[in-house]
């Protein structure tokens, strides 16, 4: 090997965590080419001039099995060394796929715009429980706390002839003061 050559292992390493990127049942054996696009992206084999999105998907159809949606590590090799010229152009076969292999040894998949939390205003005036009103506010105790299932059943008070009365105890006030 030449001063400065990538080993296979470096890339079979790489190929390994991008193999299981995103999917629990992965082993790291095989690629689909979800991840395998995915591993172009990240390390910068697709440049947008030479070799774009649609060159990696030809070349993986290509060096897939017919029937397969997978592709070994072999067939990932075979499918650098097709894309090799493409990205180095000008440059020998063994020195092309030496520079794709030094894109992607070390690398591993990066989740790029993953949805942060926000913490808007909105969401918080919607979820005092001090602004409630009617039903809802029976369902929460001074604190704000919910009461669970007593704050959310109908639980059937008996003591008077009018349901759902809740002055109860206050008749005798009101006729007083009128």
């Amino acid at each position: 090997m030449a001063q400065g050559s990538v080993s296979v292992a470096e890339v079979e390493a790489s190929f390994k965590k991008f193999a299981i990127h995103g999917d629990t049942k992965a082993t790291g054996k095989e690629m689909n080419g979800k991840n395998f696009a995915k591993l172009c992206k990240d390390c910068r084999i697709i440049d947008g001039k030479n070799v774009t999105a649609i060159d990696v998907d030809i070349v993986f159809s290509k060096v897939k099995a017919k029937t397969a949606r997978v592709i070994t590590f072999e067939q990932f090799i075979q499918a650098m060394s097709e894309l090799a010229p493409k990205l180095s152009k000008g440059k020998s076969q063994e020195e092309a796929v030496q520079h794709l292999y030094s894109l992607i040894k070390g690398k591993e998949p990066v989740n790029v715009g993953i949805t942060k939390v926000a913490k808007a205003a909105a969401v918080d005036r919607l979820t005092d429980t001090t602004k409630f009103t009617g039903a809802h506010k029976e369902r929460f105790d001074e604190s704000g706390k919910g009461k669970g299932k007593a704050g959310r059943e109908d639980i059937p008070d008996a003591s008077g002839y009018v349901s759902a009365y809740k002055g109860m105890g206050t008749y005798e006030e009101k006729v007083k003061e009128a």
